[in-house]
């Protein structure tokens, strides 16, 4: 019998495998590829909701769990996942820059927002109004990290590439089977694709849609992530990734003109340098309308857990939500009300 039988290996399931396996945990991953939002993100992490100049919830307690889980994961894969760089917010008017220096007064996020006007011009990129920095910021090389974790999984044999057969699922006294697997517990980290689980289905997974754009641009000189109506993220050799789109509607993850007209019109507002098209990406972030994370147990069913809705901030959120379902599965620790899936319960 292993102790933890996870589905799904995007943020979510390697976040809660890695967590598990530190704790001296056996698990077994099982994943078929079909959901590519954790793959295709832009792995941006940002302690600041730059439309409204406001803090992310906990996101001091947030970063420390995520910056402690990467700097061990990359002497376990041997590979650099996690890149600090500042991100730049491109002010619009003289109205956002009085707006930005109001926010950094405020003592939750002072420590976030620099007071120092950025004026320095980037070669390629108009800036009447200069910029704000925002510190302790950067960006997980997502495709990199699923791609190393998941060879890792393989080569310890903790891994198998298979669609999952929610029909097969049997509940025993202490745990679960599935096939020939006994569990004590099962973790279901599917994205998107858990609107497919009779468990889970219920729950008010929305589910956002968006487009990434990788240009090739070698008049941009840019060593910093900007923000702007769309995000400007350096990849080296001239390459930068592009985004993001948002639309509530499609549930596809197939690339689009629309969304490719729509990001190209902004990065024109932004640039004003030649560039080329390299790749266009689209996925379904697992988005929630609370913008919570879904985090708990399916009622009465003490070996039946859920860990999703990570949403844009999937880095942010992977490792310190995965600790938190972990602790309150093995110590009973509480889950946040903010977090847990109770709060959905019908008599509520």
């Amino acid at each position: 019998m292993i102790d933890y039988l996870i589905v799904g290996s995007g943020l979510a399931g390697i976040s809660f495998s890695e967590v598990a396996l530190k704790k001296g945990r056996s698990i077994l991953v099982l994943d078929n590829n079909s959901q590519n939002s954790s793959k295709i993100a832009g792995g941006l992490y940002n302690p600041v909701i730059l439309k409204r100049f406001s803090e992310v919830s906990q996101a001091k307690e947030h970063l420390l769990a995520m910056n402690e889980f990467f700097s061990v994961l990359e002497k376990k894969l041997d590979a650099k996942v996690d890149v600090k760089m500042p991100i730049l917010r491109r002010f619009f008017s003289v109205e956002e820059q009085n707006n930005w220096f109001a926010a950094s007064d405020k003592p939750n996020l002072s420590s976030f927002l620099s007071t120092n006007l950025i004026t320095k011009k980037y070669k390629g990129i108009d800036s009447p109004f200069g910029y704000g920095e925002v510190l302790q910021t950067g960006y997980v090389d997502t495709a990199l990290l699923l791609n190393n974790y998941k060879d890792y999984l393989k080569k310890n044999q903790l891994f198998r590439d298979e669609s999952f057969d929610y029909s097969l699922l049997e509940e025993e006294e202490n745990g679960v089977r599935y096939k020939e697997i006994q569990a004590r517990h099962i973790i279901f980290a599917e994205g998107f694709g858990m609107h497919a689980n009779p468990y889970f289905s219920n729950l008010p997974l929305d589910g956002t849609k968006g487009e990434l754009l990788i240009i090739k641009a070698p008049q941009l000189d840019l060593n910093v992530i900007v923000n702007s109506s769309v995000f400007i993220l350096p990849l080296g050799d001239h390459l930068f990734k592009i985004g993001a789109t948002y639309n509530w509607s499609d549930k596809t993850d197939l690339p689009t003109e629309e969304g490719k007209k729509e990001l190209i019109e902004k990065i024109k507002e932004v640039i004003h340098c030649d560039f080329e098209i390299v790749s266009h990406l689209a996925g379904v972030r697992p988005t929630v309308k609370d913008r919570r994370p879904l985090v708990g147990t399916y009622s009465n069913h003490n070996s039946i857990h859920i860990l999703n809705g990570l949403g844009t901030r999937g880095v942010m959120l992977g490792p310190a939500m995965a600790k938190a379902l972990f602790d309150n599965i093995e110590y009973q620790t509480p889950l946040e009300k903010s977090v847990d899936i109770n709060r959905f319960a019908k008599n509520k």
